[in-house]
């Protein structure tokens, strides 16, 4: 029997990368799983590939009248909530002084404004001893080049998510970060690296990394499943790094 038997889960940016292989873990261990994201194909996609009974909700979290609403679509259909995973994100990498004010506020409101306000729309939703997981970044402890604005996005989080663990500790709501180092996903692509050069950018990257490879979506997921399940219930307010040791390179 899974570990999240009788539990409901929300996964923002649950169709592509680590969002997709967590939920995919959670609806594994018995859970009944919610996903979100902004493309509608995408997002029925993941449904199909995670299983039957997975709710695709599509919506930018960005917007925060979208978190309104799936809370109201996840009380209205389970009643509450017990795992809320604060995935999606977004990053540009650029040197600092050619960020556009454009490419800073998407930046900011997609990865923080919709971390807190999700925060904010979703907890009064959660059943008592449920558990909050906000996706960080290696990037908001270590220099990485172009990700000044990125890193303060996730750094931004990071606080956030200690002083949730004490806002919410009354209702033994746990509040945690996962710090993800470099991993295999489609967000390679959107970083704009080209085909080409995909094989020398990880194989440099992966030079950085003391565990020499860069890491896989399921591990990312596995780590999410130990903040979220009762593996991790003696764990709250802290960063868990999963960067294969890089922060310490």
């Amino acid at each position: 029997m899974g570990i999240l038997v009788g539990k409901v889960a929300f996964v923002t940016g649950g169709s592509s990368g680590i969002g997709l292989a967590t939920a995919a873990l959670f609806a594994k261990e018995g859970a009944h799983v919610v996903i979100s994201g902004r493309r509608r194909d995408m997002l029925d996609a993941a449904v199909l590939d995670i299983g039957a009974g997975t709710v695709g909700l599509d919506g930018d979290v960005a917007d925060i009248a979208f978190h309104m609403r799936a809370a109201d679509e996840i009380a209205a259909r389970f009643g509450g909530l017990d795992i809320y995973v604060a995935n999606a994100g977004t990053n540009t990498i650029r040197q600092s002084s050619e960020v556009s004010v454009e490419e800073y506020d998407a930046q900011f409101a997609i990865n923080t404004r919709g971390v807190f306000f999700g925060v904010q729309a979703i907890a009064p939703i959660m059943r008592d001893g449920g558990s909050i997981v906000v996706t960080g970044s290696l990037a908001s402890e270590k220099v990485l080049e172009g990700h000044a604005v990125y890193a303060g996005t996730k750094a931004a989080i990071g606080a956030f998510a200690r002083s949730w663990a004490l806002e919410l500790k009354a209702r033994r709501i746990r509040v945690n970060m996962l710090s993800p180092g470099p991993t295999d996903t489609a967000i390679l692509d959107k970083l704009g690296v080209p085909a080409a050069e995909r094989e020398s950018f990880m194989g440099s990257m992966a030079a950085a990394i003391p565990l020499g490879r860069f890491a896989e979506a399921d591990e990312m997921a596995r780590a999410a499943l130990f903040l979220a399940s009762d593996a991790g219930s003696f764990v709250t307010g802290v960063n868990l790094r999963v960067d294969g040791g890089m922060a310490l390179a």
